[in-house]
């Protein structure tokens, strides 16, 4: 649909997906949230994924150092980012080199015509000027002197050079405001609370996203604006949350419907330290935060935490949870309710650390010494984060038992709108403490769950030893027998089982029965979903399930996966949960697999479903 704005014309879009990519100093992700904030405050859906560089200190408008932000907002429910920008705002001929791939045929591209000079088109590989050579035919060029239109419009402020260059995102920002009419109130209110105490680069951030917002008005570049209109989403309170930010809150939140303190301990690693920024705000809910001087600290002042009866949470990626194994394996050993948080990252070994993987599956599940079962749990989307937060210390603590909360970068970094919900209409965590010196033994068992009391250290008359070496049954004194040592290792093996009891039925989106089942995890559920949404309007027999709970799977699974002629298994890994449902259930599941560093694009999983379901309309 189309009308007039002024002597432009207004064309309505149901969806647009931009893409604002530049060298890592040009603030890509700081303008990419605040578009996103924007559009969220408006009403739009929205989804996005950052894409930031591996290496630390590249060279300033080399390919290594650009960094990225995409985001998608649109008028209904979105599950992506989107598979490819509508618009491509390119700063600097590296961020046009590494990105333009990605951008289809007739896309936008706003490009910073200023950086485009010699040196700069030489450490990006260009041999000649895209911008004017015609290689960019086919595309929509837009030419925009952002870096000279920055300076002049600062020109009368008394930062320095660089303060004033390093402001030019803000002028990219609000073209890009304009063109989409989108309103500057949000983030003139954003950047006034992050300068309070600088008003004078508050107040230049301010003049040049509106300089930027009037040069998108006044230099007739853009002979048409877009609109997106609001979507329609159930009614209530929204904000716009990563999904690292909303494990932080759920995590504080099971402390809160537990009635008990929560102790997080960490080692800085990427990307799971920004759990730790967000809880250390909340120390007026009685967090205690504590950054350790390595991963093994970390985890062990959190076994403590648990010893002593409050909660304990630990986060990491993949080459902490390896440092982290061996205290793991106490805390099996000891059966106390602690979390370990996994934000899985590109490896191995340091890997590419700004970019995602679901590698790490494999060594939660079996990643120790010994027989050494723990639960998983696995978020699907950036805000369902917070509920599986929750389930992650609801696990812990009724079964006894350490549970891993298993998120990857692309849900750690990424962020989409959540429903905020009331803290009444949350279940309480129910936390039972042994009490009675007649009754208790430290290794006697709940007869449904299997859990073994929580006894608090100086409570008259619990007194009990607690280690790593085995555990008698029962009385918990050291044992090395070996008839003990079986039934204590089919004890923590059977109570991992016993928790299948305690968690939903898979959800089949889709028919219950037909040709193919897409069945996926942790991130890949948003392409999986839009993926099959798509081939079902097509007609095609496909339905698919997302599992939440990895460790133990829901109890009812063999039967969902019987009922269907064949099993799809998208993962960003070489195929571990494939292994693992192939060997539990003797099915010849299929795997597309990616190891890109970046999450599937929905075209990629519609191409595999249309290679193995026959195109036939469902009566």
């Amino acid at each position: 649909m189309s009308t007039e704005n002024g002597d432009r014309k207004v064309e309505e879009l149901d969806r647009v997906t931009i893409r604002f990519a530049g060298d890592s100093g040009d603030g890509m992700q700081l303008v990419g949230l605040q578009f996103t904030n924007t559009a969220a405050v408006f009403g739009n859906d929205v989804a996005t994924v950052p894409d930031i560089p591996a290496e630390i200190r590249a060279p300033a408008g080399s390919i290594p150092g650009v960094s990225a932000f995409q985001v998608s907002f649109s008028s209904y429910d979105i599950h992506t980012p989107g598979d490819a920008p509508d618009v491509l705002v390119a700063m600097n001929p590296a961020a046009l080199k590494a990105h333009l791939s990605d951008l289809p045929k007739g896309g936008m591209i706003v490009a910073n015509s200023d950086e485009f000079t010699e040196v700069n088109l030489k450490k990006a590989d260009y041999d000649s000027n895209p911008l004017k050579d015609d290689s960019l035919t086919g595309y929509r060029l837009v030419q925009v002197p952002i870096t000279s239109m920055n300076a002049r419009a600062l020109a009368d402020s008394r930062l320095n050079t660089k303060q004033i260059d390093r402001s030019k995102n803000l002028f990219a920002l609000g073209v890009m405001f304009w063109l989409y009419e989108r309103s500057l109130e949000p983030t003139q209110r954003s950047i006034k609370q992050r300068f309070a105490k600088n008003p004078q680069v508050a107040e230049a951030n301010i003049t040049t996203l509106k300089a930027g917002y009037h040069f998108g008005e006044t230099a007739e570049l853009f002979p048409v604006l877009y609109s997106v209109p609001k979507a329609h989403l159930p009614p209530g309170k929204y904000r716009n949350i990563t999904g690292n930010e909303a494990a932080a809150l759920g995590f504080l939140t099971a402390s809160k419907l537990a009635d008990k303190p929560l102790l997080y301990g960490s080692y800085p690693i990427t990307p799971a330290s920004d759990i730790l920024h967000e809880l250390a705000k909340h120390k007026n809910f009685g967090v205690k935060t504590f950054q350790a001087e390595d991963e093994i600290a970390a985890i062990g002042a959190i076994i403590g935490a648990a010893f002593g009866g409050s909660l304990g949470l630990t986060a990491t990626s993949g080459p902490g949870l390896a440092l982290k194994s061996e205290a793991l394996g106490l805390a099996v050993m000891v059966e106390l309710p602690i979390v370990v948080a996994v934000i899985q990252r590109s490896g191995p070994s340091t890997g590419m650390p700004t970019k995602s993987e679901q590698a790490d599956l494999l060594q939660a599940v079996f990643g120790r010494n010994g027989e050494s079962p723990v639960a998983i749990v696995a978020p699907a989307t950036p805000s369902e984060c917070f509920n599986l937060a929750i389930e992650a210390f609801r696990i812990a603590i009724k079964h006894m038992i350490p549970t891993i909360f298993l998120s990857d970068g692309h849900l750690g970094t990424a962020s989409e709108p959540w429903r905020i919900p009331s803290l009444d209409d949350l279940p309480k965590i129910a936390v039972e403490y042994a009490t009675d010196p007649d009754t208790f033994q430290p290794y006697t068992r709940n007869d449904k769950t299997l859990a073994r009391p929580w006894a608090i250290p100086g409570t008259p008359g619990l007194e009990h030893r607690i280690g790593g070496l085995e555990k008698s049954d029962v009385s918990g004194n050291v044992s090395y027998d070996a008839e003990n040592h079986w039934k204590m290792t089919q004890y923590r093996a059977e109570k991992v089982e016993r928790i299948a009891d305690d968690i939903p039925h898979v959800e089949v989106i889709g028919d219950p029965q037909g040709q193919l089942l897409v069945l996926g995890w942790g991130s890949t559920y948003g392409a999986i979903l839009s993926a099959v949404t798509r081939a079902r309007a097509a007609g095609l027999s496909v339905s698919c399930a997302q599992l939440r709970h990895l460790n133990p799977l829901p109890s009812d699974l063999g039967d969902v996966i019987s009922r269907f002629d064949r099993i799809l298994m998208p993962e960003l890994n070489l195929g571990q949960l494939r292994m693992i449902i192939r060997s539990r259930f003797m099915v010849d599941a299929e795997g597309l697999n990616k190891v890109s560093g970046r999450p599937f694009l929905i075209q990629e999983i519609e191409d595999k479903i249309l290679s193995m379901v026959k195109s036939e309309v469902r009566v």
